[in-house]
């Protein structure tokens, strides 16, 4: 389950509230959340090669990133309780 988002824009997305940055890859975004907060494991979420999940580096080290699209991912960290600090970010 998700346990936080690094940044309002995303939690207000994910609680079902229109984001305009977001509308272009809605369905693909809300998708992905929903994998994202059932997610057991971080295996889980590479088990779909779809997700692409990649450890990050430079100064993003400790996160994580699945891909909505090429040019949007969504970033979060990985603790004992799942994802946290989840954010849909523009990765170019």
């Amino acid at each position: 389950m998700i346990g936080s988002f690094r940044d309002r824009k995303t939690e207000r997305f994910y609680a079902g509230r229109p984001v305009r940055d977001f509308q272009g890859f809605r369905d693909q975004a809300i998708r992905r959340l929903t994998i994202l907060d059932n997610a057991e494991s971080l295996r889980d979420l590479a088990g779909l090669r779809s997700n692409r999940l990649e450890a990050l580096s430079g100064d993003r080290t400790g996160e994580y990133s699945i891909r909505i699209n090429r040019q949007w991912r969504i970033c979060f960290r990985w603790g004992d309780e799942g994802p946290y600090d989840v954010e849909i970010v523009d990765y170019h």
